[in-house]
Protein backbone atom coordinates (compact mmCIF):
# COMPACT_ATOMS: atom_id res chain seq x y z
CA UNK A 1 0.00 0.00 0.00
CA UNK A 2 1.31 3.12 -1.05
CA UNK A 3 1.84 5.83 2.16
CA UNK A 4 1.18 8.80 -0.15
CA UNK A 5 -2.89 7.83 -0.72
CA UNK A 6 -5.14 9.11 1.55
CA UNK A 7 -8.81 9.50 1.38
CA UNK A 8 -8.83 12.81 -0.82
CA UNK A 9 -9.03 10.58 -3.95
CA UNK A 10 -12.42 10.68 -3.33
CA UNK A 11 -13.01 14.39 -3.18
CA UNK A 12 -15.20 15.54 -6.20
CA UNK A 13 -14.08 19.16 -7.41
CA UNK A 14 -17.53 19.69 -8.52
CA UNK A 15 -20.28 18.93 -5.16
CA UNK A 16 -23.49 20.58 -6.89
CA UNK A 17 -25.04 17.29 -7.88
CA UNK A 18 -26.33 15.58 -5.08
CA UNK A 19 -26.19 12.11 -5.85
CA UNK A 20 -22.32 12.75 -6.59
CA UNK A 21 -21.74 14.07 -3.64
CA UNK A 22 -23.57 11.46 -1.35
CA UNK A 23 -22.36 8.58 -3.24
CA UNK A 24 -18.61 9.78 -2.52
CA UNK A 25 -19.60 10.27 1.20
CA UNK A 26 -20.99 6.54 1.25
CA UNK A 27 -17.41 5.66 -0.49
CA UNK A 28 -15.28 7.25 2.12
CA UNK A 29 -17.27 5.82 4.90
CA UNK A 30 -17.30 2.26 3.77
CA UNK A 31 -13.42 2.35 2.99
CA UNK A 32 -13.00 3.50 6.53
CA UNK A 33 -9.67 1.48 7.37
CA UNK A 34 -10.33 -1.69 9.70
CA UNK A 35 -7.51 -0.32 11.85
CA UNK A 36 -10.15 2.57 12.79
CA UNK A 37 -12.83 0.66 13.36
CA UNK A 38 -11.22 -1.48 15.82
CA UNK A 39 -9.80 1.04 17.75
CA UNK A 40 -13.24 2.96 18.25
CA UNK A 41 -13.68 0.44 21.17
CA UNK A 42 -10.68 -1.57 21.80
CA UNK A 43 -7.24 -2.04 21.13
CA UNK A 44 -5.69 -3.43 18.37
CA UNK A 45 -4.73 -7.14 19.00
CA UNK A 46 -1.68 -8.75 17.49
CA UNK A 47 0.01 -12.26 17.96
CA UNK A 48 3.28 -12.85 16.82
CA UNK A 49 6.17 -15.31 17.21
CA UNK A 50 9.91 -15.29 16.95
CA UNK A 51 12.68 -17.65 17.05
CA UNK A 52 16.07 -15.91 17.47
CA UNK A 53 17.72 -12.59 17.95
CA UNK A 54 17.25 -11.39 14.45
CA UNK A 55 12.81 -11.96 14.41
CA UNK A 56 13.29 -10.16 17.71
CA UNK A 57 14.57 -6.95 15.78
CA UNK A 58 12.41 -7.18 13.30
CA UNK A 59 9.76 -7.35 15.83
CA UNK A 60 10.70 -4.57 17.90
CA UNK A 61 10.91 -2.54 14.76
CA UNK A 62 7.47 -3.63 13.76
CA UNK A 63 6.47 -2.91 17.18
CA UNK A 64 7.77 0.81 16.97
CA UNK A 65 6.52 0.94 13.50
CA UNK A 66 2.89 0.53 15.19
CA UNK A 67 2.87 2.92 18.04
CA UNK A 68 4.90 5.86 15.48
CA UNK A 69 2.27 5.94 13.37
CA UNK A 70 -0.33 6.05 15.91
CA UNK A 71 -1.76 2.54 16.37
CA UNK A 72 -2.76 1.69 19.84
CA UNK A 73 -2.21 -2.23 19.97
CA UNK A 74 -1.24 -5.07 22.37
CA UNK A 75 1.50 -7.34 21.13
CA UNK A 76 1.77 -10.86 22.89
CA UNK A 77 2.79 -14.76 21.78
CA UNK A 78 7.02 -15.45 21.49
CA UNK A 79 9.05 -12.62 21.41
CA UNK A 80 12.75 -12.20 22.76
CA UNK A 81 14.50 -9.20 25.12
CA UNK A 82 13.77 -6.35 22.22
CA UNK A 83 10.73 -6.88 21.83
CA UNK A 84 9.51 -7.36 25.64
CA UNK A 85 11.44 -3.75 26.29
CA UNK A 86 8.60 -2.71 23.60
CA UNK A 87 5.74 -4.00 25.69
CA UNK A 88 5.75 -7.30 24.12
CA UNK A 89 3.71 -9.93 26.61
CA UNK A 90 6.02 -13.37 25.35
CA UNK A 91 4.67 -16.91 26.78
CA UNK A 92 7.18 -18.92 26.06
CA UNK A 93 10.88 -17.99 26.15
CA UNK A 94 12.29 -17.14 22.85
CA UNK A 95 15.05 -19.83 22.49
CA UNK A 96 12.33 -22.58 23.12
CA UNK A 97 12.51 -22.37 18.92
CA UNK A 98 15.51 -21.68 18.65
CA UNK A 99 16.17 -25.35 16.97
CA UNK A 100 17.50 -25.95 13.45
CA UNK A 101 17.75 -28.90 11.08
CA UNK A 102 15.52 -31.90 10.73
CA UNK A 103 17.24 -34.22 12.76
CA UNK A 104 17.53 -31.60 15.59
CA UNK A 105 13.68 -30.52 15.45
CA UNK A 106 12.66 -34.38 16.06
CA UNK A 107 14.13 -34.02 19.73
CA UNK A 108 12.01 -31.60 20.81
CA UNK A 109 9.30 -32.11 18.63
CA UNK A 110 6.51 -33.01 21.10
CA UNK A 111 7.87 -29.67 23.02
CA UNK A 112 7.21 -27.70 20.06
CA UNK A 113 3.82 -29.19 19.28
CA UNK A 114 2.94 -27.93 22.85
CA UNK A 115 4.17 -24.55 22.30
CA UNK A 116 2.01 -24.77 19.27
CA UNK A 117 -1.07 -26.30 21.04
CA UNK A 118 -0.81 -23.20 23.87
CA UNK A 119 -0.65 -20.50 21.10
CA UNK A 120 -3.57 -21.84 19.48
CA UNK A 121 -5.20 -22.41 22.59
CA UNK A 122 -5.00 -18.89 23.97
CA UNK A 123 -5.71 -17.40 20.75
CA UNK A 124 -9.14 -19.38 20.03
CA UNK A 125 -10.33 -18.29 23.31
CA UNK A 126 -8.91 -14.78 22.58
CA UNK A 127 -8.85 -14.11 19.34
CA UNK A 128 -5.96 -11.27 18.07
CA UNK A 129 -6.79 -9.61 15.11
CA UNK A 130 -4.03 -11.09 13.24
CA UNK A 131 -0.96 -13.67 13.14
CA UNK A 132 2.35 -12.07 12.14
CA UNK A 133 4.37 -15.25 12.12
CA UNK A 134 8.31 -13.99 12.24
CA UNK A 135 10.92 -15.91 10.24
CA UNK A 136 10.39 -19.15 12.03
CA UNK A 137 9.03 -20.27 8.97
CA UNK A 138 8.89 -24.40 10.28
CA UNK A 139 7.21 -23.43 13.14
CA UNK A 140 4.78 -20.42 12.28
CA UNK A 141 3.92 -21.46 8.85
CA UNK A 142 2.51 -25.08 11.11
CA UNK A 143 1.08 -22.63 13.46
CA UNK A 144 -0.94 -20.56 10.98
CA UNK A 145 -2.34 -23.46 9.53
CA UNK A 146 -3.63 -24.82 12.39
CA UNK A 147 -5.45 -21.07 13.36
CA UNK A 148 -6.87 -21.69 9.71
CA UNK A 149 -8.25 -25.02 10.12
CA UNK A 150 -10.09 -23.89 13.29
CA UNK A 151 -11.56 -21.28 11.07
CA UNK A 152 -10.53 -18.37 13.39
CA UNK A 153 -11.33 -14.69 12.88
CA UNK A 154 -7.39 -14.50 13.03
CA UNK A 155 -5.58 -12.82 9.49
CA UNK A 156 -2.17 -14.65 9.40
CA UNK A 157 1.05 -12.92 7.97
CA UNK A 158 4.62 -14.23 7.50
CA UNK A 159 7.44 -11.06 7.94
CA UNK A 160 10.29 -13.11 6.32
CA UNK A 161 9.55 -15.30 3.30
CA UNK A 162 11.07 -18.85 3.98
CA UNK A 163 12.91 -20.28 1.08
CA UNK A 164 10.46 -21.83 -0.84
CA UNK A 165 12.56 -20.78 -4.18
CA UNK A 166 15.65 -22.21 -3.01
CA UNK A 167 14.09 -25.45 -1.62
CA UNK A 168 10.92 -27.59 -1.25
CA UNK A 169 8.98 -24.86 -4.05
CA UNK A 170 6.64 -27.06 -2.91
CA UNK A 171 5.38 -25.59 0.49
CA UNK A 172 4.19 -22.25 -1.56
CA UNK A 173 1.12 -24.42 -2.06
CA UNK A 174 0.59 -24.46 1.61
CA UNK A 175 1.99 -21.27 1.81
CA UNK A 176 -1.08 -19.83 -0.31
CA UNK A 177 -3.50 -21.67 1.92
CA UNK A 178 -2.81 -20.71 5.16
CA UNK A 179 -0.70 -17.51 4.76
CA UNK A 180 -2.99 -14.56 4.04
CA UNK A 181 0.33 -11.82 2.96
CA UNK A 182 3.73 -12.57 2.61
CA UNK A 183 6.09 -9.66 4.05
CA UNK A 184 9.13 -9.97 1.67
CA UNK A 185 12.53 -8.92 2.56
CA UNK A 186 13.86 -9.13 -1.29
CA UNK A 187 12.54 -8.32 -4.35
CA UNK A 188 13.12 -11.53 -6.00
CA UNK A 189 10.82 -12.76 -3.21
CA UNK A 190 7.62 -11.09 -4.36
CA UNK A 191 8.25 -11.75 -7.79
CA UNK A 192 8.28 -15.88 -7.41
CA UNK A 193 4.89 -15.42 -4.94
CA UNK A 194 3.46 -13.52 -8.13
CA UNK A 195 3.61 -17.21 -9.86
CA UNK A 196 1.64 -18.76 -7.66
CA UNK A 197 -1.17 -15.88 -7.18
CA UNK A 198 -0.02 -15.70 -3.34
CA UNK A 199 -0.46 -12.09 -1.68
CA UNK A 200 3.26 -10.41 -1.08
CA UNK A 201 4.61 -7.28 -0.21
CA UNK A 202 8.04 -6.38 -0.73
CA UNK A 203 9.19 -4.21 1.93
CA UNK A 204 12.82 -4.41 2.29
CA UNK A 205 15.01 -4.97 4.79
CA UNK A 206 15.08 -2.72 7.33
CA UNK A 207 18.86 -3.28 7.93
CA UNK A 208 19.47 -1.73 4.29
CA UNK A 209 17.89 1.37 5.42
CA UNK A 210 19.84 1.61 9.08
CA UNK A 211 23.05 0.60 7.99
CA UNK A 212 25.19 3.88 6.56
CA UNK A 213 27.28 3.82 3.28
CA UNK A 214 30.07 5.38 4.82
CA UNK A 215 31.00 2.76 7.94
CA UNK A 216 34.35 3.72 9.34
CA UNK A 217 35.72 1.23 12.02
CA UNK A 218 36.60 3.51 14.59
CA UNK A 219 33.00 4.82 15.77
CA UNK A 220 32.21 0.89 16.67
CA UNK A 221 35.93 0.33 17.94
CA UNK A 222 34.97 3.10 20.78
CA UNK A 223 31.52 1.59 21.61
CA UNK A 224 33.92 -1.36 22.44
CA UNK A 225 36.31 -0.32 23.75
CA UNK A 226 39.09 -1.21 21.49
CA UNK A 227 41.98 -0.65 20.66
CA UNK A 228 41.68 1.66 17.48
CA UNK A 229 45.05 0.33 16.11
CA UNK A 230 44.91 -3.22 16.29
CA UNK A 231 43.63 -5.91 14.04
CA UNK A 232 40.68 -7.58 14.80
CA UNK A 233 38.96 -10.82 13.49
CA UNK A 234 35.04 -11.78 14.47
CA UNK A 235 34.50 -15.12 15.41
CA UNK A 236 30.61 -15.67 15.42
CA UNK A 237 29.45 -19.51 15.83
CA UNK A 238 25.74 -18.60 15.61
CA UNK A 239 23.36 -17.68 18.72
CA UNK A 240 21.39 -20.77 19.52
CA UNK A 241 22.77 -23.29 21.53
CA UNK A 242 22.99 -26.05 19.23
CA UNK A 243 24.80 -23.85 17.08
CA UNK A 244 27.83 -22.91 19.25
CA UNK A 245 27.96 -26.67 20.62
CA UNK A 246 28.66 -27.92 16.92
CA UNK A 247 30.27 -24.82 15.34
CA UNK A 248 32.35 -22.97 18.17
CA UNK A 249 35.32 -26.00 18.05
CA UNK A 250 35.36 -25.39 14.16
CA UNK A 251 36.44 -21.37 14.29
CA UNK A 252 37.97 -21.56 17.72
CA UNK A 253 40.87 -24.29 15.92
CA UNK A 254 41.07 -22.20 12.82
CA UNK A 255 41.79 -19.19 14.93
CA UNK A 256 44.37 -20.89 16.44
CA UNK A 257 45.77 -21.62 13.20
CA UNK A 258 45.92 -18.27 12.33
CA UNK A 259 47.83 -17.55 16.27
CA UNK A 260 50.62 -19.18 15.43
CA UNK A 261 50.92 -17.17 12.11
CA UNK A 262 49.51 -13.89 13.28
CA UNK A 263 49.79 -13.68 16.98
CA UNK A 264 48.82 -10.26 17.59
CA UNK A 265 45.97 -10.47 15.90
CA UNK A 266 43.21 -10.43 18.72
CA UNK A 267 39.55 -12.45 18.09
CA UNK A 268 36.63 -11.04 18.95
CA UNK A 269 32.97 -13.25 19.89
CA UNK A 270 29.71 -12.18 20.71
CA UNK A 271 28.14 -13.82 23.51
CA UNK A 272 23.98 -12.45 23.47
CA UNK A 273 23.44 -13.66 26.57
CA UNK A 274 25.22 -15.13 29.93
CA UNK A 275 24.72 -18.65 29.06
CA UNK A 276 25.72 -18.70 25.81
CA UNK A 277 29.05 -16.71 27.38
CA UNK A 278 29.76 -19.67 29.77
CA UNK A 279 29.26 -22.59 27.35
CA UNK A 280 31.80 -20.38 24.59
CA UNK A 281 34.06 -20.17 27.66
CA UNK A 282 33.83 -24.27 28.47
CA UNK A 283 34.64 -24.62 24.89
CA UNK A 284 37.68 -21.88 25.01
CA UNK A 285 39.25 -23.98 27.89
CA UNK A 286 40.58 -26.80 25.65
CA UNK A 287 42.67 -24.63 23.45
CA UNK A 288 46.20 -23.33 24.40
CA UNK A 289 45.97 -20.69 26.55
CA UNK A 290 48.29 -18.47 24.71
CA UNK A 291 45.48 -18.22 22.07
CA UNK A 292 42.49 -17.98 24.55
CA UNK A 293 44.34 -14.56 26.07
CA UNK A 294 43.94 -13.26 22.19
CA UNK A 295 40.05 -14.15 22.24
CA UNK A 296 37.28 -11.63 23.88
CA UNK A 297 34.17 -12.77 24.47
CA UNK A 298 31.71 -10.18 24.63
CA UNK A 299 28.27 -10.58 26.36
CA UNK A 300 25.67 -8.59 25.50
CA UNK A 301 24.33 -6.05 27.98
CA UNK A 302 21.65 -4.17 26.46
CA UNK A 303 17.87 -4.92 26.18
CA UNK A 304 18.66 -4.82 22.18
CA UNK A 305 20.68 -7.91 21.49
CA UNK A 306 23.07 -5.78 19.62
CA UNK A 307 26.90 -7.76 20.55
CA UNK A 308 26.77 -9.65 17.52
CA UNK A 309 26.35 -6.37 15.32
CA UNK A 310 28.61 -4.75 17.37
CA UNK A 311 31.51 -6.98 17.17
CA UNK A 312 31.22 -7.37 13.00
CA UNK A 313 31.31 -3.41 12.75
CA UNK A 314 34.61 -3.12 14.93
CA UNK A 315 36.37 -6.27 13.35
CA UNK A 316 38.66 -6.04 9.85
CA UNK A 317 37.61 -9.59 8.87
CA UNK A 318 34.50 -11.54 9.89
CA UNK A 319 34.40 -15.82 10.10
CA UNK A 320 30.55 -16.19 10.60
CA UNK A 321 27.98 -19.35 10.49
CA UNK A 322 26.16 -18.62 7.66
CA UNK A 323 22.12 -17.35 7.77
CA UNK A 324 21.07 -13.81 8.32
CA UNK A 325 23.70 -12.56 9.78
CA UNK A 326 25.49 -12.60 6.55
CA UNK A 327 23.37 -10.06 5.06
CA UNK A 328 24.29 -7.84 7.81
CA UNK A 329 27.67 -8.52 7.83
CA UNK A 330 27.31 -7.68 4.04
CA UNK A 331 25.49 -4.21 4.90
CA UNK A 332 28.49 -3.46 7.21
CA UNK A 333 30.89 -3.61 4.41
CA UNK A 334 33.03 -5.98 6.49
CA UNK A 335 34.89 -8.30 4.25
CA UNK A 336 33.70 -12.41 5.50
CA UNK A 337 33.82 -15.87 5.07
CA UNK A 338 30.85 -17.73 5.67
CA UNK A 339 30.37 -21.46 6.86
CA UNK A 340 27.92 -24.55 8.31
CA UNK A 341 28.04 -28.00 9.51
CA UNK A 342 24.38 -29.73 10.03
CA UNK A 343 23.89 -33.60 11.34
CA UNK A 344 25.23 -35.86 8.36
CA UNK A 345 21.72 -36.82 8.15
CA UNK A 346 20.10 -33.29 7.89
CA UNK A 347 22.54 -32.41 5.41
CA UNK A 348 22.25 -35.40 3.03
CA UNK A 349 18.04 -34.78 2.85
CA UNK A 350 18.76 -30.85 2.35
CA UNK A 351 21.14 -31.14 -0.59
CA UNK A 352 18.81 -32.99 -2.40
CA UNK A 353 15.98 -30.07 -1.74
CA UNK A 354 18.02 -27.26 -2.31
CA UNK A 355 17.49 -25.73 -6.00
CA UNK A 356 20.23 -22.64 -5.57
CA UNK A 357 23.81 -22.71 -6.07
CA UNK A 358 24.41 -20.44 -3.24
CA UNK A 359 23.76 -20.97 0.51
CA UNK A 360 24.40 -17.82 2.01
CA UNK A 361 22.25 -14.30 1.54
CA UNK A 362 25.07 -12.29 -0.31
CA UNK A 363 25.92 -14.30 -2.69
CA UNK A 364 21.83 -15.12 -3.36
CA UNK A 365 21.47 -11.93 -4.32
CA UNK A 366 24.40 -11.17 -6.10
CA UNK A 367 23.70 -14.37 -8.46
CA UNK A 368 27.12 -15.26 -7.86
CA UNK A 369 30.01 -16.19 -5.55
CA UNK A 370 30.93 -12.60 -3.66
CA UNK A 371 31.69 -14.42 -0.50
CA UNK A 372 33.34 -18.13 0.73
CA UNK A 373 31.07 -21.04 1.61
CA UNK A 374 32.35 -23.16 3.59
CA UNK A 375 29.25 -26.13 3.78
CA UNK A 376 29.86 -29.41 5.55
CA UNK A 377 32.93 -31.82 4.55
CA UNK A 378 34.44 -28.32 3.44
CA UNK A 379 33.91 -26.91 6.66
CA UNK A 380 37.17 -27.78 8.07
CA UNK A 381 39.63 -25.55 10.35
CA UNK A 382 42.85 -25.91 8.02
CA UNK A 383 40.12 -24.75 5.15
CA UNK A 384 38.72 -22.02 7.35
CA UNK A 385 41.80 -20.66 8.53
CA UNK A 386 42.76 -20.13 4.66
CA UNK A 387 40.10 -18.69 3.38
CA UNK A 388 40.32 -16.08 6.65
CA UNK A 389 44.27 -15.35 5.46
CA UNK A 390 43.34 -14.47 2.32
CA UNK A 391 40.99 -11.69 3.25
CA UNK A 392 44.04 -10.40 5.36
CA UNK A 393 45.66 -9.25 2.24
CA UNK A 394 44.01 -5.69 1.94
CA UNK A 395 43.36 -5.51 -1.56
CA UNK A 396 41.97 -8.88 -1.71
CA UNK A 397 39.54 -7.81 1.28
CA UNK A 398 38.60 -4.63 -0.52
CA UNK A 399 37.51 -6.26 -3.43
CA UNK A 400 34.70 -8.17 -1.39
CA UNK A 401 33.76 -5.00 0.11
CA UNK A 402 33.13 -2.95 -2.92
CA UNK A 403 30.50 -5.91 -4.09
CA UNK A 404 29.35 -5.13 -0.46
CA UNK A 405 28.66 -1.66 -1.28
CA UNK A 406 27.47 -2.56 -4.58
CA UNK A 407 24.91 -4.67 -3.29
CA UNK A 408 23.48 -2.31 -0.30
CA UNK A 409 22.89 0.52 -2.69
CA UNK A 410 20.79 -1.89 -5.12
CA UNK A 411 18.57 -2.63 -2.51
CA UNK A 412 18.30 1.02 -1.21
CA UNK A 413 17.15 1.75 -5.07
CA UNK A 414 14.01 -0.82 -4.78
CA UNK A 415 10.81 0.34 -4.13
CA UNK A 416 9.46 -0.89 -1.30
CA UNK A 417 6.20 -0.72 1.18
CA UNK A 418 6.15 -0.29 4.71
CA UNK A 419 5.01 -3.04 6.39
CA UNK A 420 2.76 -1.50 9.42
CA UNK A 421 0.68 -0.12 6.52
CA UNK A 422 1.08 -3.54 4.44
CA UNK A 423 -1.03 -4.96 7.14
CA UNK A 424 -3.20 -2.70 8.05
CA UNK A 425 -4.33 -2.75 4.14
CA UNK A 426 -4.46 -6.65 4.84
CA UNK A 427 -7.07 -6.22 7.63
CA UNK A 428 -8.60 -3.46 5.91
CA UNK A 429 -9.78 -6.10 2.82
CA UNK A 430 -12.81 -7.87 4.81
CA UNK A 431 -13.58 -4.75 7.50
Amino acid sequence: MSEGKNDDSFNYQNKKDFSVDSFSTVLEFSTRSHEEKILQNRKLKIGMVVGEVSGDTLGAQLIRGFREQGIDAEFTGIGGPQMIAEGFKSYYPMETLSVMGIVEVLKDLKKLFAVRDGLVARWAKEPVDVFIGIDAPDFNLRLSKSLKQLQLPIKTVQYVSPSVWAWRQGRVHGIKQSIDLVLCLFPFEKAFYQQFQVPAAFVGHPLANQMPLDNPLEKARQALGLNPDKKYIALLPGSRRGEVERLAPLVFAAAQILHEKYPHVEFLVPAINEARKKQIGVILSDYDNDFVQQVKVLENTQAESKIGHMVMDASNIIALASGTATLEAMLLHRPMVTFYKLHWLTYFIARRLVKIPYYSLPNIIAGKKVIEELIQGDATPARLAAEIEKLINIETAQIQVMQHISMHKRLLSDNTEDPVQAILQLLQLES
